[in-house]
């Protein structure tokens, strides 16, 4: 097999595992990673899909969130990236969003605290004075064996970042939302396919899936369409800050591509729901993981 992204690393018909590494704390850094996730294609041509647009886009600072920030800011976008603490991915890429010629803050702090969340939306509107798309994409997981080794605290940290945020941030954001508007949210394949080592994890991303089915049918009176992007086994900061590099090494390699994703391989599905591509698409779930969930 030749390259699929140039060097980052080699693909053969054999399994290429990552080196081991582990990270002490969620999200994780981004810029430790060995390799590092690949964020931004150079040979795509951008279009101008998301024209003078402004989207928040939580977890932006590192793996599918950059990657996304990328490609928004490529089409034309404005950014806001919210983070938890990861303060050097997060500058990173804003300097990469200000050097394709967009604006970019970033916020940092819990979005599992509404408050926060309100804080968010408001300092995006008195900074650019709108909000057009907003990625709800920030997550944690935790790998543990068994459900008895999930306490109260991992369950209630769990949902309360994955769902609950999601919850807090879209109920802010809601009034300053207009007809044209689009929501996404990052759900995954374990919502459907399920995953034994992250039963809490798995859990909130059935509920976020439900969540955009049933909040599509909630806003579209308003213009507004929600849907969701559901990934596969991707090379994020969150593999080596949440799984012993014996758990994670051969990643992706169960599924019919034989490897996992990068995070520039998810971004364009992000892309097409925001922009007017998707002008007839309202509470889907797309499906990005290299062929391993055939379901609906």
């Amino acid at each position: 097999m030749k390259p699929v992204f140039g060097s980052y690393r080699k693909c053969e018909t054999v399994p290429i595992f990552y080196p081991p590494q582990h990270q002490p704390g969620q999200p994780g850094i981004e810029s430790i990673m060995c390799p590092r996730p690949v964020s931004e294609r150079a040979d795509k041509s951008p279009a101008g899909k998301l024209a003078d647009k402004l989207a928040i886009i939580t977890g932006g600072d590192s793996g599918i969130g950059r990657a996304v920030s990328y490609a928004f800011a490529k089409e034309g976008a404005d950014i806001v990236i919210v983070y938890y603490n990861e303060h050097g991915d997060a500058e990173e890429t804003r300097a990469r969003v200000t050097e394709l010629g967009r604006r970019c803050i970033t916020i940092a702090g819990d979005i599992g605290d509404e408050d926060f969340c309100k804080h968010v939306v408001d300092l995006t509107v008195r900074t650019f004075g709108k909000i057009d798309i907003l990625v709800n994409n920030a997550a944690v997981q935790f790998y543990q064996p068994s459900i008895e080794n999930i306490t109260r605290e991992q369950l209630e940290l769990t949902f309360r970042t994955n769902i609950f945020a999601m919850f807090f941030l879209t109920k802010a954001a809601l009034p300053y939302l207009k007809p044209g508007s689009a929501i996404i949210n990052t759900s995954s394949e374990t919502a459907t396919s399920g995953y034994k080592v992250l039963i809490d994890y798995a859990s909130t991303k059935g509920a976020i899936s439900a969540f955009t089915r049933s909040l599509a049918l909630s806003v579209i009176d308003r213009g507004i369409r929600v849907n969701a992007v559901a990934p596969g086994t991707t090379w994020t900061p969150l593999v080596p800050a949440s799984f012993p590099p014996e758990a994670y090494a051969s990643n992706g390699f169960d599924s019919p591509m034989r490897r996992d994703a990068q995070p520039v391989e998810l971004a364009p599905a992000y892309v097409y729901l925001a922009s007017d591509d998707s002008s007839y698409v309202m509470g889907q779930v797309i499906h990005v993981n290299g062929g391993s969930y055939f379901g609906q």
